[in-house]
C-alpha cells in the first residue's frame, strides 16, 4: 500500500477532528458547527474558502501555477436522526442525532487531503474541496448545483467517495455506469364510500382495491420492463380504517421505487399511475396518485471511473480495486454527476473490528445505531484524494487519457 508519509503522520490529529464531529452531529441544512470546524481548519492551512451555498456548504480553493484546469472533490457533512447506542468517549452528545453513515469520516478524509494539498501543491491548476450539507434526504448537492456551484467554481470533473462496511479496509470499488439507484416516493389515496362492515353492498370498499393494486404493481417489474433492467417497487405502508366493523372511506398506500436508469423510472411511474387510476375506476373509486422523485440514479461516467480505478490501483494494487456492485441505496451526488462528468467510489470500512470498546451491540453497518467510522481509512482516503487531484491536473487530456 503506497500511502503518503505526511498523511500517515498527521492522521491522529485528523482522527481527533473526526471524533469531535462524531460527538457533535448535525442534521441536514443545520451543519453550523460542522461548517465552522471545516472553515476554521481550511483557513488555518491558508486555503481560501467560500461559504453559503446550500446554507451551510463550504468550498475550499487550492490553486497553484497558471493552468485554468480544475477538479472537484466532494465530502458530505450531515448526520442522521438516529439515537446512538455506542457509549465510547466520542459518542453523540445530541440525543436522536448520530453520524451513522460515516459523513464525519468523509469530511475528515477530505480535510486531511486539503492540508497536504495546501502545503505541497504538486499540481498546476485548481482543486475545489466541496464540503456539502444535507445528503441524507435534503438534497444538498441539488441545492449547491442550483445555486451555482459549477458556474462559480468551474471544474472539468467531480469525484465523491463513500465508506462501505463489509468491504475490507484497504480496498476500493469503482466502475463505469450505475453506482447507486434513484430514490422516489409515492402516495396513493383510494377514495371509496364508507359504511357498515356487515352491509358492504351499501358502500364502496377501498381496501380490496388497494390490495389488488399492490399485486398489480409487481407486474410492472415482471412484464413491462426488460428483465435485465433492475427496478424495485416497495409498498411499505397501508393505512385504512378506524374500527373493525366499519368499511373505511379511503385507503392510503405509500412506498418507494428504486431504479438504475431514468428510462426505467419513467416507465414505472407511468405504469403505476395508469394501474392505480384504472383499478380504482374499475371499482368505482376515485384515486389521488402522487409520485415524488427524490434522487436520480448515481451514474459514473466511463472515463472518470476508469481514471479513478487507475489511481486507486497505484495505491493499493489492482487486486484491491474491486468491480463496483451497484447498490439500491440512493445518493444525492447524483445531481452533481448530472451536471458534470465524474465518479462515485466506495472505500472499504472493514467488518467493525476497528470499533472501540463500549460500542453498541449491533453490527457496524450504515444507518445502524452501533456504527462507527474506521479512522484507519483517513490516510488511505486522503492519499486517494491527493493522488486523484494531482494526476488529473497533470494529465493534459484530463481523465480520458
Amino acid at each position: 500500500m503506497q500511502l503518503i508519509d505526511s498523511l500517515v503522520t498527521q492522521a491522529a490529529g485528523i482522527a481527533a477532528v473526526r471524533r469531535d464531529l462524531h460527538a457533535h452531529p448535525e442534521l441536514c441544512f443545520h451543519e453550523v458547527r460542522t461548517a465552522e470546524v471545516v472553515a476554521a481548519k481550511l483557513t488555518e492551512w491558508g486555503i481560501p474558502i467560500h461559504r453559503g451555498l446550500a446554507a451551510t456548504g463550504v468550498i475550499g480553493i487550492v490553486k497553484n501555477g497558471t493552468s485554468s484546469r480544475a477538479v472537484g472533490l466532494r465530502a458530505d457533512m450531515d448526520a442522521l436522526p438516529v439515537t446512538e447506542l455506542n457509549t465510547f468517549a466520542h459518542a453523540s452528545q445530541h440525543h436522536g442525532k448520530m453520524h451513522a453513515c460515516g459523513h464525519d469520516g468523509h469530511t475528515a478524509m477530505l480535510l486531511a487531503a486539503a492540508q497536504h494539498l495546501a502545503k505541497n501543491r504538486n499540481f498546476d491548476g485548481t482543486v475545489y474541496l466541496i464540503f456539502q450539507p444535507a445528503e441524507e434526504g435534503g438534497g444538498g448537492a441539488r441545492e449547491m448545483v442550483k445555486e451555482g456551484l459549477f458556474e462559480q467554481f468551474p471544474m472539468e470533473a467531480v469525484f465523491g467517495m463513500h465508506n462501505w462496511p463489509g468491504m475490507k479496509a484497504g480496498q476500493f470499488a469503482v466502475s463505469p455506469g450505475p453506482a447507486m439507484a434513484s430514490s422516489s416516493e409515492f402516495t396513493i389515496t383510494i377514495k371509496g364510500k364508507g359504511g357498515h362492515a356487515a352491509l358492504p353492498h351499501t358502500g364502496i370498499d377501498p381496501v380490496p382495491v388497494g390490495c389488488e393494486m399492490v399485486q398489480a404493481f409487481q407486474t410492472i417489474l415482471t412484464r413491462n420492463k426488460k428483465p435485465a433492467d433492475p427496478g424495485v417497487i416497495s409498498v411499505t405502508m397501508i393505512h385504512a380504517g378506524e374500527a373493525v366493523n366499519v368499511v373505511p372511506d379511503q385507503c392510503e398506500l405509500r412506498g418507494t421505487v428504486r431504479t438504475f436508469s431514468l428510462e426505467v423510472l419513467d416507465l414505472i411511474e407511468s405504469r403505476m399511475r395508469s394501474i392505480a387510476e384504472h383499478v380504482s375506476a374499475a371499482h368505482q373509486c376515485e384515486c389521488d396518485f402522487r409520485f415524488h422523485r427524490n434522487y436520480p440514479p448515481t451514474i459514473n461516467s466511463a472515463d472518470e471511473a476508469n481514471f479513478a480505478r487507475r489511481v486507486m490501483a497505484g495505491i493499493v494494487g489492482e487486486e484491491n480495486v474491486l468491480v463496483q456492485e451497484p447498490a439500491m441505496t440512493a445518493e444525492d451526488f447524483s445531481f452533481m454527476l448530472l451536471a458534470k462528468p465524474g465518479a462515485y467510489a466506495f472505500i472499504g470500512n472493514g467488518d467493525g473490528a476497528h470499533r472501540d470498546m463500549h460500542h453498541g451491540a449491533g453490527p457496524c453497518t450504515l444507518h445502524n445505531a452501533s456504527y462507527d467510522f474506521n479512522d484507519d481509512l483517513i490516510p488511505l482516503g486522503a492519499t486517494c484524494w491527493v493522488q486523484l487531484a494531482e494526476q488529473f491536473l497533470q494529465n493534459p487530456k484530463g481523465a480520458a487519457a
